[in-house]
């Protein structure tokens, strides 16, 4: 569909032209800009590093790095052709490389890519924190997922049809079409995401979630096992990690332990195993105070990483708090004999369920 100007006495469709007949080269130019203005094409991201190539044996670079504000990677790669060439091949093999990349080789991977653009003055581990809202490296929670962002004038159908494919199988990316027109010599650029669709997005997402958990379901190796929880006697039967040690920190609370204490035995998640509000107040208010009290620091509250139903609030000293939910492995048992050695007559017992 064309854009028109509607001039004040007539209305007049922009031309269509291309990057290069507007002599608008590739790096220069749009990586250049869009390095500037990243959440043109990647809303709510970070760029963290331009041609990024921090791999053995292979001159291959990443147009732009960037993070975005669950903690994903970002692989964006830009084309100015008229089919975007074999980019989603090229984004697939740099998703694969950057995978493995931890809290602290970002950092400095950021740190470098600020000295590149003149803004060496900024502390980029403390940066990358404050864009994240974290108070601390989580990396338990960094780079789980590779995100993949693919902007060029246009796509071939090899292409949307690879991209078309990935996504069914769990791949998040998507393709964004930057069609220029010329005005009067002026580069007017109508950015457009068109796989997955916007209005479709939110759709594709579940059916793609639903299809990935079936095919967990078929291949999970992780550590599944239920445990029996005793407080004082009274007996919780086949409780998941999480659940168990919630059950734990509640009978805490409910036995006059304050919140703040019985958090300091919570091992290396301490720091981050509460959120906590003024007043006694229900779930909705409780996700608005903590959204408005991290939002001063430049945070946001995410209520899926902490139990903050209703009936999974606890109140304590005319206070309100949520309790982490994101346990496993060895934090999880270490956070568990932590509390039943500080504890020691609240009667806290657990073992594998039978």
């Amino acid at each position: 569909m064309p854009i028109y100007e509607f001039a004040s006495h007539e209305i007049r469709p922009l031309l269509k032209t291309t990057f290069s007949l507007m002599q608008m080269q590739e790096r220069r130019d749009l990586q250049r800009l869009l390095r500037a203005n990243v959440s043109v094409i990647s809303p709510d991201t970070l760029v963290i590093a331009e041609e990024f190539g921090d791999w053995d044996a292979s001159k291959r670079r990443i147009d732009l790095l960037c993070i975005d504000r669950k903690a994903n990677l970002v692989v964006i790669e830009l084309k100015r052709t008229e089919d975007g060439g074999h980019m989603e091949l090229q984004a697939i093999r740099y998703a694969a490389m950057v995978s493995t990349m931890t809290f602290d080789q970002a950092a400095d991977v950021y740190g470098r890519y600020l000295v590149q653009v003149g803004d060496a003055d900024t502390d980029a581990r403390a940066e990358l924190l404050d864009f994240l809202g974290w108070e601390e490296p989580d990396e338990d929670a960094f780079a789980q997922d590779v995100r993949i962002v693919l902007a060029s004038a246009e796509f071939a159908r090899e292409v949307t049809t690879s991209v078309l494919w990935l996504i069914e199988r769990g791949i998040d990316i998507r393709c964004v079409r930057l069609q220029p027109y010329d005005h009067d010599g002026k580069v007017f650029v109508d950015v457009q995401q068109i796989i997955p669709l916007p209005e479709m997005a939110e759709y594709q997402v579940r059916v793609t979630e639903k299809k990935r958990k079936e095919r967990e379901a078929r291949s999970d190796t992780r550590d599944w096992t239920s445990f029996d929880v005793s407080l004082n006697g009274r007996k919780q039967f086949g409780l998941r990690k999480r659940h168990a040690i919630y059950q734990t920190f509640r009978h805490l609370v409910e036995q006059g332990v304050s919140p703040e204490k019985a958090a300091e035995h919570c091992g290396p998640r301490a720091n981050r195993a509460l959120v906590s509000v003024e007043g006694k107040v229900d779930a909705e208010n409780f996700y608005r105070l903590a959204n408005e009290a991290r939002a001063k620091e430049g945070r946001s509250f995410d209520p899926t990483r902490y139990f903050c139903a209703d009936e999974e609030l606890l109140h304590f000293g005319g206070r309100t708090y949520a309790f982490l939910n994101q346990w496993g492995g060895a934090d999880w048992k270490q956070a568990m004999d932590n509390l039943i050695e500080a504890f020691p007559d609240n009667g806290i017992e657990f073992a594998p369920a039978e």
